[in-house]
């Protein structure tokens, strides 16, 4: 499938200007989005030879007409895939709900931000990328890291500040890390991890064309929300992911709500997928809600940056099931408007879908559901027996010297010192 196709065939009515004043009425019963104001369709810019005599013209993309997706079977993923597709799903649904029962049981601190609704876009993306592929977060992290192959009991341990978490409990709910699996870390600024996450693509096209390492088709997905696309790290690093061709793929996961800002009172144009042309890569827009049409979209992004032909925007228009993070009692957002999205659940979509094309019996999809909620228990348990890190750790991992403070004026390690450890040293 092209980018040249329109991703969502579906005509969805025209709101009023987000500019205006007044607020922008609610959508009919029919709409898809509340946030898209009009059919969005993707486009790709032309081949320019020279990027440094590039015209204004030449840099904005030619519109396309409307095709509808084709396939050469009436099936998107085979029985293999729905499954895998199935039960990563159902595992980041799982594993946050239980995330709000640890929450409100005392077993976690601090902000915990949940990813109910949004699966669709994790699975999507993550599920077709190889181990050596990245991946980086943002503070809504726990299933990107569960979704790459991050253990729930390691993912779980760290939520629980344990030293068997996969951050030794240094890191917590918003800065999962695994070098095993190549999760380059949850980031608690907005657009704080775009950078890392382009630096990370410049490190695969190097070791390929300098270091001469032919195998390295290694690409990278860096997912943030639709705050962030407001935030000035994302334009520097669409400039330069497109100006070098990066194998980087931007996922903005737009959920609507930039806390409680609603995306359509905070962007002068909502449609994000925009900005992708405007630095002269593709942009293409997509039902976030649907994890069939995701991984369509993600094949072709993925392929492209595999074939050195540069980076993708991808806007996946989803949202969220629960307030903010875990602290955030979610009375801003209108009753009727989660109920909409809530009927729309991408989980109950695909499980229609994986049995009414007979992919998957009711008897096989409630022993995957079975399986991870064992999982989820088993982690839990896990997490809670783990011991707590010790105070010696407290330090390491936090300056550049990986042993701890710096040198003491005796010329020894601070933390050598039982008394800094303790807390009790002069500094």
């Amino acid at each position: 499938m092209g980018f040249a196709r329109a991703i969502n065939p579906h005509p969805l009515p025209l709101l009023a200007d987000t500019r205006a004043t007044k607020p922008v009425p609610a959508p009919s019963s029919s709409s898809l989005f509340l946030g898209s104001t009009r059919t969005l369709r993707p486009t790709q810019t032309r081949s320019i030879s020279s990027p440094h005599r590039r015209s204004a013209a030449s840099a904005v993309a030619a519109k396309v007409s409307d095709v509808k997706l084709k396939s050469t079977t009436n099936l998107l993923v085979t029985k293999e895939e729905g499954l895998e597709v199935y039960e990563d799903m159902i595992l980041g649904r799982v594993f946050e709900d239980m995330c709000a029962q640890m929450y409100y049981r005392g077993k976690m601190f601090g902000f915990v931000h949940l990813y109910n609704g949004q699966e669709a876009v994790s699975s999507g993306f993550i599920k077709l990328l190889k181990k050596e592929d990245s991946v980086v977060s943002t503070y809504r992290d726990h299933v990107h890291a569960l979704s790459k192959g991050v253990p729930a009991r390691a993912v779980m341990s760290e939520l629980f500040g344990k030293t068997t978490g996969c951050c030794r409990g240094q890191g917590g709910s918003m800065h999962m890390f695994s070098a095993e699996h190549n999760v380059l870390g949850g980031f608690a600024f907005i657009g704080e991890g775009i950078p890392v996450a382009t630096g990370a693509a410049f490190t695969s096209k190097y070791k390929r064309e300098v270091l001469k390492e032919a195998d390295c088709d290694h690409v990278t997905l860096a997912f943030f929300g639709d705050g962030t696309a407001n935030n000035g790290q994302f334009f520097e690093c669409l400039n330069m992911a497109a100006l070098w061709k990066l194998p980087i793929i931007f996922v903005v996961e737009n959920n609507l709500w930039a806390i409680g800002m609603s995306h359509l009172r905070a962007t002068s144009d909502p449609e994000i997928w925009k900005k992708g042309p405007a630095f002269g890569m593709p942009g293409v827009h997509v039902d976030g809600m649907d994890v069939l049409k995701v991984r369509e979209v993600a094949k072709e992004a993925i392929g492209r940056a595999r074939r050195g032909e540069g980076p993708t925007l991808v806007e996946c228009e989803t949202y969220r099931f629960r307030g903010h993070s875990l602290a955030d009692p979610d009375e801003l957002r209108d009753p009727d408007e989660k109920a909409r999205y809530a009927a729309r659940d991408p989980i109950t979509q695909f499980k229609k879908y994986l049995i009414e094309n007979k992919l998957a019996s009711e008897a096989e999809l409630k022993a995957i559901e079975k399986k991870i909620d064992e999982v989820v228990e088993e982690a839990v348990e896990f997490a809670d027996e783990s011991p707590a890190p010790s105070r010696s750790q407290l330090l390491e991992n936090v300056f550049a010297d990986p042993r701890g403070f710096g040198i003491g004026p005796d010329g020894r390690y601070r933390c050598e010192d039982p008394k800094f450890t303790e807390g009790t040293a002069q500094v």
